[in-house]
C-alpha cells in the first residue's frame, strides 16, 4: 500500500469521528461521503428514459426513438438535446444552491458523479466539455464558476476534454430569478460570444450548466456555438425545472 493511501486508512476513523460525512441535502450524518440520508434520497425524482429526445422531459410511456415533445415539435430548441440528472426540487436546490453560493465546491463532484450516465455517445469524435462561462466580474466577486468545477470533474470521470475558454460571457446580465422566459431572453441577449482562435468549429459539445430553469441561457450559448460551426449540442444539467411547476433559482 502507497503511503498516502497508508495515512488515509489510518487517519479516515479520526476523521469521521470528528467530522463525519453528511448528506448534501439535509446536512444529517450518513456512511459516506457525498452520500445522501434515506429521506431526501427518496424525494429526488431523477430523470431518464424514456423521455423526449431533444429537451428531456419525461414521457409516461415509450414514445418510440427519436420521438419528441409537442412544445419541441412546435418550437425546436437551438440544442440537439438535453439532460438533467434530476427534476428541480427541494434537494436538488439546496445541492445547487449549496455549492453556488455556500462554497460547497466538493458538491461539484458528486454532481458530475451523477452526470456520467448521461454524457451519450463518445465513439468516434469524442466531444468537448465546455461549461456555461460567468462574465468575469462576477466570477472574481464568487471565486469560481460551478459548471466550470463540474465540468472539470466531467472531464476527469469521462476521458472528455474540457474548454473553459472557448465560449466566453462578454456582457453582465442582471439576475434573472423572478423574469419570465421571454425576460430572461431578452437579458441574456448578445451576453456571450466566442473566443477569438476557438478550436470548437466542427466538434460535437457537451454543454454543462448547473440548473435548468426557462433554457434562455442554455439556448443563447447554444445559438452561438451553432454560429461558429459546433456540428452537435448536448445540453447536461444537474437539475431542470419541469413543465407547469414553479421554481424561484435563478440563473447566471
Amino acid at each position: 500500500m502507497s503511503l498516502p493511501l497508508l495515512l488515509k486508512a489510518t487517519f479516515r476513523p479520526i476523521l469521521d469521528y470528528a467530522l463525519p460525512p453528511r448528506c448534501p441535502g439535509c446536512g444529517a450524518i450518513v456512511g459516506e461521503d457525498h452520500g445522501f440520508c434515506l429521506t431526501c434520497w427518496s424525494g429526488m425524482e431523477f430523470l431518464g428514459e424514456p423521455c423526449c429526445a431533444r429537451c428531456g422531459v419525461p414521457f409516461e410511456h415509450d414514445m418510440g426513438a427519436g420521438a419528441e415533445c409537442g412544445a419541441c415539435l412546435a418550437d425546436p430548441p437551438p440544442f440537439d438535446s438535453a439532460r438533467a440528472v434530476l427534476a428541480y426540487g427541494d434537494v436538488a436546490r439546496t445541492v445547487a444552491l449549496r455549492l453556488k453560493y455556500g462554497r460547497r465546491i466538493g458538491l461539484a463532484r458528486l454532481i458530475a458523479r451523477q452526470m456520467v450516465r448521461h454524457v451519450g455517445d463518445v465513439d468516434g469524435d469524442p466531444p468537448v466539455i465546455v461549461p456555461v462561462p460567468l462574465h468575469r466580474w462576477r466570477l472574481w466577486g464568487r471565486g469560481f464558476n460551478q459548471s466550470a468545477l463540474i465540468a472539470d470533474h466531467l472531464g476527469r470521470l469521462t476521458g472528455l476534454a474540457v474548454d473553459r475558454h472557448g465560449l466566453q460571457r462578454v456582457r453582465r446580465t442582471q439576475p434573472l430569478r423572478g423574469m419570465n422566459g421571454k425576460a430572461r431572453a431578452k437579458a441574456v441577449q448578445g451576453a456571450f460570444a466566442l473566443a477569438q482562435g476557438h478550436g470548437l468549429k466542427g466538434r460535437r459539445v457537451v454543454l454543462v450548466d448547473d440548473v435548468h430553469t426557462s433554457g434562455a441561457t442554455a439556448a443563447a450559448c447554444a445559438r452561438i456555438l451553432r454560429r461558429g460551426g459546433v456540428t452537435d449540442i448536448r445540453l447536461l444539467c444537474w437539475a431542470r425545472a419541469m413543465p407547469g411547476r414553479e421554481t424561484s433559482h435563478g440563473t447566471d
